[in-house]
């Protein structure tokens, strides 16, 4: 059963305190977490359900509105912080926050909304504990300094399970797994902000009107199928032709791999797909080797972001970034648009992403990034 809600549009019934144990192997390896994620198998109650769709509802809406407004103080009352776990979620919860506005301080921008569409799964009860399972898209809206008139949208989806106990009469948030979108830069260093800010609020727009059609069609698959599309038939939707690898290690390479199949290009003996995916085909490393030693794909540029981040403004719908990580490829974003500075927007899998800034959430100094021209 599915129960679909708009988070910020649901009244409040009952008071909260809450807190949130956020796992932290939020890659798309834990096999564990995915099985349970995507489990079928658990029995679903209607009631139980519904009546803890609106508490879910409400703490998402209190996490957006103090992400939104720099505001950790705000939140510090939902969690239980007289034990460890809960320590831990607040303190998760804070680097986010951090996080994003650092970024968002890097490139000029202010964020105006942020604002949560949920999916509850199922609920279940055992005792006084209630579990959760839910996903969520969180639809970011920002605008750059030297131009507040024109309003950037992007989308992220996560995917959560959640434990709800009731201790003294309340019922509070006693733990929760999800993906998270800003996993592999909440340990960064502050991001340098002046130099390269002054160029990005430089900008212009960029026009994408002469695309070619395999392109185009590139990027209408990839915009339907990244699972955070703002179609809302597409919400939460992979492409069912194709196996879903996130329990497996994870989906990137092989949305990449069904984005640019899409775009025109045929399979081969090593990138192909039948019933299982080749290692070009699923593996991030092995897509990103194959799509430069093909000849399918032309390298750009590779380095941190401060090399190649002026470059990113070369690339095209339909190209490729690959990000690296202590040496090894372990991600592959789709190009997909420009914002209103031209900075470069991407779509993939595992964290879902729809149209969002290309370095967001790998901030981390120690990232490299591969900037691939794909040769449609």
């Amino acid at each position: 059963m599915f129960i679909f809600v708009r988070a910020r549009r649901i009244a409040v019934i009952l008071p909260l305190i809450a807190a949130i144990v956020v796992f932290f192997a939020f890659t798309s390896a834990n096999n564990d977490y995915y099985s349970l994620i995507w489990d079928e198998s658990i029995p679903v109650n209607s009631d139980i359900t519904e009546e803890f769709t609106g508490y879910l509802q409400e703490v998402i809406r209190l996490r957006d509105k103090a992400m939104l407004e720099n505001d950790i103080e705000a939140i510090k009352p939902l969690y239980n912080v007289k034990v460890r776990l809960g320590v831990y979620a607040f303190e998760h919860e804070q680097k986010k926050i951090k996080y994003l506005h650092d970024w968002a301080e890097k490139q000029g921008v202010k964020f105006s909304d942020i604002n949560t569409y949920l999916k509850v799964r199922w609920a279940k009860k055992q005792g006084s504990k209630v579990t959760v399972n839910f996903s969520a898209i969180t639809e970011y809206t920002y605008e750059y300094a030297n131009m507040p008139e024109t309003s950037n949208k992007f989308r992220i989806a996560t995917y959560h399970i959640l434990d709800f106990s009731d201790i003294s009469g309340k019922w509070l948030i006693t733990r929760e797994w999800y993906t998270d979108p800003f996993a592999d830069s909440l340990n960064a260093e502050t991001l340098k902000a002046d130099d390269n800010k002054a160029f990005i609020l430089s900008q212009g727009p960029r026009d994408f009107s002469n695309l070619n059609e395999r392109r185009l069609k590139a990027v209408e698959y990839a915009d339907l199928y990244c699972g955070a599309s703002d179609n809302e038939e597409y919400y939460f939707r992979y492409n069912t032709d194709y196996k879903n690898y996130n329990s497996l290690g994870g989906d990137c390479a092989n949305f990449a791999s069904q984005v640019l199949h899409e775009g025109g290009f045929r399979k081969t003996a090593g990138w192909n797909y039948d019933k299982d995916g080749s290692r070009a085909w699923v593996n991030a490393q092995g897509f990103k080797d194959y799509l430069i030693y093909s000849g399918r794909g032309s390298l750009i540029i590779y380095g941190t972001y401060d090399k190649v981040f002026k470059l990113s403004y070369k690339l095209l719908p339909g190209d490729i970034i690959a990000y690296e990580k202590k040496g090894k490829v372990v991600h592959i974003s789709v190009v997909t648009g420009a914002d209103s500075r031209g900075y470069t927007l991407v779509n993939c899998h595992n964290v879902d992403r729809f149209k969002v800034p290309w370095d967001l959430g790998w901030s981390d100094k120690g990232i490299k990034f591969w900037l691939i021209r794909v040769n449609y």
